[in-house]
């Protein structure tokens, strides 16, 4: 992908200029995040992962699901800029291998090679390109995380009405056996800081948007936020 920084004044052509030679293809500009370009190939390539590893045929997304990827790009565009300001420690290769093991799950015939390889270029990825994909997205999350989580206090009361209110019925409903609020309360007490965290990210990703230049040159917008336009 090409990450070379243009001014606005470049970028208001919505194209990146590369030689005019048989098969050489321009690349449009679809937005831009702080005076950074982010490219037509830029989103389709997140677009072809992320339907990769949520298991989704590409051919049944939708505009809006298009959208929202390119929502994500930019989201993600201002998180790095963050990162760099306070850099984490990159993802493990255990942890990227772990998901990668998990995404496979949701391919049949992906636990054997060939099947693999045949799946990852329905989607046009490849297995290094994924990998990196990968360990970025980990990073970013553990950052998110790192910069969060600690500002987040769930009490005892909460805990207990999550799981009169809302585990409890749903256990009887599905005519599962009770379990003791001892024994879960750890685990509601994670559901319930996971939703607070998110809450806090989408707070923080708008506050950032505010304070940036976010321009979309393209007609199919981000979904949200910002001063895209």
């Amino acid at each position: 992908m090409m990450r070379a920084l243009f001014t606005l004044t470049v970028l208001v052509g919505c194209l990146v200029v590369m030689p005019a030679q048989a098969g050489d293809i321009i690349d449009r500009i679809v937005a831009t995040v702080n005076n950074h370009p982010i490219l037509q190939s830029d989103w389709e390539e997140a677009i072809s992962y992320e339907s990769f590893i949520e298991g989704r045929p590409i051919e049944k997304l939708t505009a809006e699901d298009r959208k929202a990827a390119l929502d994500r790009l930019i989201d993600q565009e201002l998180l790095r800029e963050q990162l760099q300001a306070a850099p984490v420690p990159q993802a493990k290769p255990g942890d990227v291998k772990a998901k990668i093991e998990e995404v496979r799950k949701l391919y049949p015939g992906a636990d054997q090679e060939a099947g693999w390889q045949a799946t990852l270029s329905r989607y046009g990825l490849k297995q290094a390109e994924l990998e990196n994909r990968i360990a970025n997205d980990l990073q970013l999350a553990r950052f998110v995380d790192a910069r969060l989580r600690p500002g987040i206090e769930i009490d005892s009361h909460s805990i207990e009405v999550y799981y009169r209110d809302t585990l409890l019925p749903k256990l009887r409903s599905s005519g599962e056996k009770q379990i003791a609020l001892a024994d879960v309360s750890p685990k509601i007490k994670e559901v319930l800081t996971q939703k607070k965290l998110n809450d806090l990210l989408a707070a923080w990703l708008q506050n950032l948007r505010s304070e940036s230049q976010i321009h979309a040159l393209t007609d199919q917008a981000p979904a949200t936020g910002g001063q895209a336009r």
